[in-house]
């Protein structure tokens, strides 16, 4: 069971990191239909602006689900809406760190609102953005805690 609202802080975060692998973004390919030369074909990419093939955003954006849905506020979180702006593209063999911090909570609607951020492996933000998730809510008798780090 994940965290609830009353067991967050403002300014709980958890993160997650990845590197980026052509498996990974033929992969997002086959997911998503997204078969944009600028992530597919090497030729094409090296005469665009990136000069070499980028991973998809929703890339990034899956590793941001991945830091909700097993951490913060983890397994029974629902996801209610998520607002984001890519920064920098993300290029095959960058390492991003996914991370989310608690910005806003209420606890009467049993909501939360995190900050949503993926840097790569030299500190640049490629991702900036909002999530407001639904965490879950013990059942009685649980006394499980949930683990979360404080900032």
């Amino acid at each position: 069971m994940g965290i609830t609202v009353e067991e967050m802080n403002i300014g709980d975060t958890a993160s997650l990191t990845k590197s980026v692998t052509d498996y990974d973004v033929y992969s997002m390919a086959g997911i998503t239909g997204d078969f944009n030369p600028a992530h597919i074909d090497t030729m094409y990419a090296i005469d665009t602006a990136f000069k070499e093939r980028i991973a998809h955003g929703v890339l990034s954006v899956s590793l941001i689900s991945g830091v909700l849905g097993t951490q913060l506020p983890g397994p029974g979180v629902i996801f209610i809406s998520q607002v984001c702006e890519f920064k920098r593209p993300v290029y095959v063999g960058d390492t991003i760190t996914a991370t989310v911090e608690v910005v806003k909570k209420d606890e009467a609607r049993n909501r939360v609102w995190l900050r949503t951020t993926c840097c790569n492996q030299r500190g640049e933000l490629v991702l900036d953005g909002e999530a407001e998730m639904r965490p879950p809510r013990r059942k009685k008798g649980d006394t499980r805690v949930g683990q979360v780090s404080s900032a």
